[in-house]
């Protein structure tokens, strides 16, 4: 990371088990305010348990988790998820309309989202107002996706954290939603920690990687990293030797 990057969110030495197994390791690093840091390595590395880690799901056993200098248990729970919202692979959808999928958020906690600020939404993510009236379960792959998205932009986070996103989406629904996260992250300025197993993804859209194994933060840097990581064990995962 370079010296000029202020982090967003700071780790430092942050441990984390589930009372079987230690699932983080002492780690220790940042994702930079302003940037895309893409988050990749082999199935149980810990990368969705250190994303519950950042939201405030769960908490650390040991050491510490900084949100914008501030330790994360001096925030609000529900002060702490509005800044920092999660999209998933699944995009989760309640059986209704978009429009229904849009208020959630407000909904929960007793407030209502215009028309106009829905329609909104969907222009911030690409899509027509005409389907705000549209159940969601006639939607594609890519406009669900991109629902979810809008609807973890409700509160207009200063984080989006994105978990295998693209991974069920064909090429091209692919290649809008990496588009459409570029246009957000510019536009907007928000702050994107995006989990893929794509690495030319994580090469490409990544401003910073992290390369995590077995709990640990094995290697970070520029996106770079991921063509000449120095790491012999990031080398072995680039090849495709470790799953």
């Amino acid at each position: 990371m370079s010296a000029y990057d202020q982090p967003i969110i700071e780790f430092r030495n942050v441990s984390y088990s589930n009372g079987k197994q230690q699932i983080i390791k002492q780690v220790s690093g940042i994702f930079p305010e302003g940037k895309i840091t893409t988050l990749v390595g082999p199935s149980g590395a810990g990368k969705t348990t250190l994303f519950r880690l950042c939201n405030g799901l769960i908490s650390p056993d040991t050491g510490d988790i900084l949100i914008h200098q501030k330790p994360i248990e001096l925030y609000n729970p529900i002060e702490l998820r509005r800044n920092i919202g999660l999209a998933l692979q699944s995009a989760t959808m309640i059986h209704g309309t978009v429009l229904e999928n849009l208020s959630l958020p407000l909904a929960l906690r007793g407030e209502t989202l215009s028309k106009a600020q829905a329609a909104e939404l969907l222009q911030v993510v690409g899509l027509e107002e005409d389907l705000l009236h549209r159940n969601v379960r006639d939607l594609s792959g890519g406009q669900r996706q991109k629902v979810s998205i809008a609807r973890t932009f409700v509160n207009r986070p200063k984080v989006l954290l994105l978990d295998e996103i693209t991974s069920s989406l064909d090429r091209v629904s692919q290649q809008e939603i990496e588009q459409l996260i570029l246009s957000i992250n510019k536009k907007y300025g928000t702050s994107i920690v995006w989990i893929t197993h794509n690495l030319e993804q994580a090469i490409s859209i990544g401003d910073y990687s992290w390369v995590m194994m077995a709990g640990e933060l094995i290697e970070s840097g520029k996106s770079e990293i991921l063509r000449h990581p120095r790491e012999e064990k990031v080398q072995r995962f680039v090849k495709g030797d470790i799953k």
